[in-house]
């Protein structure tokens, strides 16, 4: 599989990537830890299939100090014990926010209140924008073929300097 069409070569979808980069900044500098955020994000981006998101936050995390047992355990987490309780909300949420199409109620009310039982209105909301914009970015490198294994940590912060 080769990559279709590289969004940073043309004008409208750099521009774009730019913005959307800034605002998944914004989130980035949220309370909600880090290494939740790379939890979300991977987890979403492995229902997904999206190779390039996965490499991307699996590196990440990794070089954030994240695991290994913990980064393989991501897709099992219902079955893993290395998770806490906040983590284990953020990653439903990540999933049931992610597979909308397949359940009639979308976020169900138990992970609703799972969430908002540890984390803050503001967390609440970067968790959520954090759910949107990683279904998003999946689908941009998914519809135009971006493959995962040459990503380095730290390319995305120093595509945006």
């Amino acid at each position: 599989m080769d990559p279709r069409f590289n969004l940073f070569e043309n004008e409208v979808g750099s521009r774009f990537a730019k913005r959307f980069a800034g605002t998944a900044t914004i989130l980035q500098q949220t309370t909600v830890p880090h290494s939740t955020q790379e939890l979300l994000a991977l987890r979403a981006s492995q229902i997904n299939g999206c190779g390039h998101c996965i490499d991307m936050h699996t590196k990440e995390a990794a070089a954030a100090g994240e695991s290994a047992v913990r980064l393989h355990l991501v897709a099992a987490w219902r079955e893993s014990t290395v998770f806490t309780e906040a983590e284990r909300a953020a990653l439903a949420l990540a999933e049931e926010g992610t597979r909308l199409a397949d359940a009639h109620q979308g976020v169900s009310d138990e992970t609703w209140a799972q969430v908002r039982k540890h984390y803050d209105d503001n967390e609440v909301a970067a968790l959520v924008c954090m759910v949107a914009m990683i279904n998003a970015a999946n689908r941009l490198a998914v519809i135009t073929h971006q493959q995962g294994g040459s990503y380095e940590a730290g390319m995305f912060a120093a595509a945006m300097d």
